[in-house]
């Protein structure tokens, strides 16, 4: 495996039956990064961590985990990676000292500098104040802190997150990222699947996955600079109406309500995007301000999931 790279799959797929969660999926992703997993619940991230940590086989295809294959080698790298998932797998009836304690027991940290990790631990992630503290009665945040504090108390290569922060308030969720960037910045490869935007646009490198497959790679910079699609934003007094009168035009992929905006989507194949909406608010008696805009993320998702025959409901 090139030695940048902590992560290399080749046509990994997974079946269920006669369901195929994974669809040949390749995957790079590079040391010391944040790489996202961005697609809605049911999309593949959950069984493509599972499958890179080795405890699901792939169906077809290869991987590579931190120079280890995978499942076949998996006993290996599991003392190399730490997993976090969404349900915080926590002891509740476990003071946070106990649950670190158990974790550090796990992964064989030596009895002489177990004490002090666990010290460690507790300043890093704001948990001194909850150390004797019953995981069980512990709010949502401060869960989410100790269950991140559990999965790098071995101080893993290699940090795999399973939408970590779903439970959790926005403001938990910022102080999660800053975490994992103050990880990132010292060495550790995250891998962090998720359903939220604004979570997606922190990566340094995403991944779109839409039923099983790959729809699109890069930094979000550059994917949002290739959608392939005019971005038209409508400001318009009855954006109801308005959304209904775009919906006819035949080369709409996507028209969505934001607030008062509308954002429209038409293939950049299309001449004279922008004078068509206008026409056609102009045709329906609709008063509203057009302008060509950027592309945000969640407009390069509908556009690599939403084929051109797709309209917005």
């Amino acid at each position: 495996m090139n030695a940048e790279l902590a992560i290399r799959a080749r046509g990994l797929s997974k079946d269920f039956g006669s369901l195929r969660a994974v669809d040949r999926l390749d995957l790079d992703v590079p040391r010391a990064s944040i790489y996202g997993f961005l697609g809605p619940n049911g999309s593949g991230k959950s069984t493509t961590i599972r499958m890179l940590c080795g405890l699901l086989t792939p169906s077809e295809g290869s991987a590579s985990v931190l120079g280890v294959d995978v499942p076949g080698d998996s006993g290996n790298l599991k003392p190399r990676i730490g997993y976090m998932t969404q349900k915080f797998s926590l002891f509740g009836d476990m003071t946070v000292f106990e649950n670190l304690q158990f974790i550090a027991e796990i992964y064989s940290i030596p009895a002489s500098r177990r004490a002090a990790r666990i010290d460690e631990v507790l300043e890093h992630y704001d948990l001194v104040e909850q150390r004797g503290q019953f995981a069980g009665t512990m709010s949502g945040g401060q869960k989410q802190r100790l269950a991140l504090g559990c999965a790098v108390i071995h101080k893993p290569e290699l940090l795999l997150l399973d939408e970590p922060t779903s439970a959790v308030d926005p403001q938990s969720r910022r102080d999660f990222w800053a975490n994992l960037f103050r990880l990132a910045q010292a060495g550790t490869t995250i891998l962090v699947s998720t359903h939220y935007m604004d979570e997606a646009e922190r990566c340094h490198r995403l991944a779109i996955l839409d039923h099983g497959a790959k729809v699109a790679d890069g930094a979000p910079g550059d994917l949002q600079r290739s959608t392939g699609m005019n971005i038209i934003e409508v400001l318009a007094d009855d954006p109801y109406h308005a959304q209904t009168a775009i919906s006819t035009m035949p080369a709409v992929a996507s028209v969505t309500q934001l607030g008062i905006r509308l954002r429209v989507l038409i293939p950049e194949t299309i001449p004279d995007a922008l004078d068509q909406v206008q026409a056609v608010l102009a045709d329906h008696g609709i008063s509203a301000d057009t302008r060509l805009s950027g592309a945000s993320l969640e407009d390069v998702f509908v556009a690599v999931t939403l084929g051109p025959e797709e309209r917005a409901e």
